[in-house]
């Protein structure tokens, strides 16, 4: 196989999976999974620090271009379009189309991601809760959607024209949003509709079962759990996420 792919069931891991998805559907690419265990460490080891010597997942190494490691999703998405996208289905030829994508693609790596991610943190796994660190991301994140909700207002079906890789990078992320801010998406029908879109795409629902089976989908991305048992979950992660680096 062409690739390996190192991976979590996470948005960021989620990203590549669906993207090598919709390459494996259109041009039959075929690749290999490697999970890590965040709670073994396992993506602090050496072996794993030469391909990312950031420590963090999604990572690939590219065996038929002399074992060339990526990481960083946003790379990963860039570097797959670039070399395993001849037809250009996941990112535009035309010079604009694709500067809008990366714009978007950019928007996700530098607000999105980062902003959800501390919402998820405090309002799920922080020892304590902060009421401001609470409201100040879940805040953000709310905003942010609102930049879709506006993006998405003119009649258009994706984020940068066509579907792309700025609307795979975005996806994971508001997929699980009833995580990070405890609601649905009911003020964002706009978003709601674009979010539903993509998750009729079969590529979308391979991907976001790698590694494993997310339930996410067939649930309607509701978490399905009560207050108890989400409590239950967040607690089985705590350790490993709040382990010093």
């Amino acid at each position: 196989m062409s690739l390996t792919l190192y991976t979590v069931g996470t948005p960021n891991g989620q990203k590549i999976s669906i993207a090598l998805e919709e390459l494996k559907a259109h041009y039959n690419l075929e690749y290999k999974v490697q999970v890590l265990s965040f709670a073994k460490s396992e993506q602090k080891e050496p072996w794993f620090l030469k391909i990312n010597p950031n420590g963090r997942i999604p990572a690939i190494v590219d065996h038929s271009r002399g074992d060339f490691p990526v990481f960083e999703s946003g790379a990963i998405l860039l570097y797959l379009a670039e070399h395993y996208d001849p037809d250009h289905i996941l990112l535009s030829v035309d010079a604009n189309k694709k500067s809008e994508a990366i714009q978007w693609l950019m928007w996700q790596m530098g607000g999105l991601g980062p902003m959800q991610g501390q919402s998820n943190h405090f309002n799920r796994y922080a020892p304590e809760k902060i009421p401001y660190a609470i409201n100040r991301y879940r805040d953000e994140t709310f905003r942010l959607y609102s930049v879709m909700e506006s993006r998405l207002s003119d009649g258009r079906e994706y984020l940068a024209g066509s579907y792309s890789i700025a609307d795979i990078a975005c996806f994971g992320w508001v997929a699980a949003h009833e995580w990070a801010i405890n609601t649905d998406l009911a003020q964002y029908p706009l978003l709601n509709d674009w979010l539903h879109r993509l998750a009729k795409r079969p590529a979308v629902v391979a991907g976001m079962n790698v590694p494993s089976e997310n339930k996410l989908i067939a649930n309607d991305f509701k978490i399905a759990l009560s207050a108890e048992e989400a409590e239950k979950q967040a607690k089985a992660a705590r350790d490993w996420i709040l382990k010093k680096d």
